[in-house]
């Protein structure tokens, strides 16, 4: 019998009663001896830094207890990779910095669009801070699929035949908590590497928070700056005008934020998983290595065919992505044209940036089989472009005010005509209405 006495088997002890040597030796033959750990790590001569560890994987095995999704964790890591390479607080003088960007951004909006900024006070955040109030919606958006991952990891994991009992304990006992563990990781991965390239809380086209607010994340414009032969405060107050401008349209046309989302989270609930390539990353990563598994998860794991439903979805979420971020991109540029020089680099820099993505956006759409990208945004920038041109500010916005006013995606790709036929059936409705207060006229 083990010593009690150590800490690796007090948590044993705790965790598994009378089968703790058992699990220890599960432990060993899976690789993964936790004392010889401890002691390359130092931490064996580190009582307090032991207790921190066995703290975290006691806290560990008992949040994924009856979860699917160790959404704790999640937050975690998403927190934890969110803050690689630094992530200061924002001191008071980046704060008033930014938030002068967003004022002129808001004045300069003014004069190009009726819709009104938001009420909302805007906020000047870390990435810590970006991954708190974001969190929440990642949840509702990605749970889903998270939890079918889940559930087909667990059934794999306890399904396994090569894994013998071992003093009377099952093995599947040990691993209950890793795909739990494994699917936490793959949701916290995902957002803090958002979270790092983030200028706001608009920046994939959806909105992330509960509420219309401009947001501005100053470590992420610094960076994205630094790239640039751009003066830095020219950057800023472009992004600026982009966080604006999106808040701006989700405020005004209330049913989009929630359009948006119901197409994900339909799309997301058809998604089925390719069980094979599965098992495969499950195999090539080891069973007991849950960061190994969470990466293996990269390699595509979902089933490559989608149902007719899906498709239908999945081009009505690139359309009204495309639709959303052509409206931002033409109101953008009308706005910054008298006063920033560089507009035209900048704004045909952010549209590459979005067409081809990043390493964030790759992560999404490895979490929900979703490529977040609008592919006709060029076509819809030219559409709000031409509407501005024959109706003015106030007919290209109205079209806004309900979703059926909008084009489908093959009214886009032929977006002249549809623009042309949207104008004549203004025009006719002009007619109508003038006939009317005439007859009116005549009957009183």
């Amino acid at each position: 019998m083990s010593d009690d006495s150590t800490p690796w088997m007090r948590l044993l002890r705790e965790l598994f009663g009378d089968d703790a040597e058992a699990a220890l030796e599960e432990l060993q033959r899976m690789g993964m001896d936790p004392q010889a750990l401890a002691a390359q790590a130092g931490l064996a001569d580190n009582p307090a830094m032991m207790e921190h560890v066995l703290g975290q994987i006691r806290a560990l095995v008992s949040q994924s207890d009856g979860e699917d999704v160790n959404w704790k964790l999640a937050h975690d890591v998403a927190r934890g990779v969110a803050a690689q390479g630094g992530d200061p607080t924002v001191s008071g003088a980046t704060a008033a910095l930014h938030r002068q960007a967003i004022s002129r951004a808001e004045l300069w909006l003014d004069a190009v669009t009726d819709f009104d900024p938001t009420r909302l006070e805007p906020r000047v955040w870390s990435r810590a801070e970006w991954v708190e109030a974001t969190l929440p919606t990642w949840r509702t958006l990605a749970g889903p699929v998270a939890v079918s991952v889940s559930h087909a990891l667990s059934g794999l994991l306890e399904g396994a035949d090569d894994l013998p009992e071992t003093g009377g304990l099952d093995p599947s006992a040990l691993l209950r908590s890793v795909a739990p563990t494994v699917c936490g990781m793959h949701m916290g991965q995902a957002a803090g590497e958002m979270a790092r390239e983030a200028f706001g809380a608009t920046d994939l086209g959806i909105p992330l928070l509960a509420e219309p607010r401009v947001v501005l994340v100053p470590r992420a414009i610094t960076e994205f700056a630094e790239g640039l032969d751009v003066d830095e405060d020219a950057v800023r107050t472009f992004l600026a005008l982009r966080e604006a401008a999106h808040v701006r349209l989700f405020a005004a046309a209330p049913w989009l934020p929630g359009q948006l989302h119901t197409l994900i989270e339909r799309y997301s609930q058809g998604i089925t998983i390719d069980l094979e390539a599965l098992e495969e990353a499950v195999r090539d990563a080891g069973m007991g290595d849950p960061e190994r598994l969470q990466k293996a998860l990269n390699r595509g794991i979902f089933a490559s065919q989608h149902t007719d439903e899906q498709k239908a979805t999945l081009e009505s979420i690139e359309t009204l992505l495309a639709l959303v971020e052509g409206w931002v991109d033409d109101v953008t540029m009308r706005a910054a044209a008298a006063h920033l020089p560089d507009v035209g680099a900048l704004r045909e820099m952010m549209r590459r940036r979005r067409a081809a993505g990043g390493p964030a956006e790759d992560t999404f759409a490895n979490l929900l089989s979703l490529e977040l990208r609008p592919r006709r945004m060029r076509d819809a920038s030219a559409m709000w472009a031409s509407l501005h041109a024959r109706l003015g500010a106030e007919g290209r916005d109205g079209v806004w005010s309900h979703p059926d006013l909008l084009p489908a995606s093959g009214e886009l790709a032929q977006w002249q005509a549809w623009v042309d036929g949207y104008v004549a059936r203004g025009e006719g409705d002009e007619v109508d209405r003038e006939l009317e207060r005439l007859l009116g006229s005549d009957d009183g």
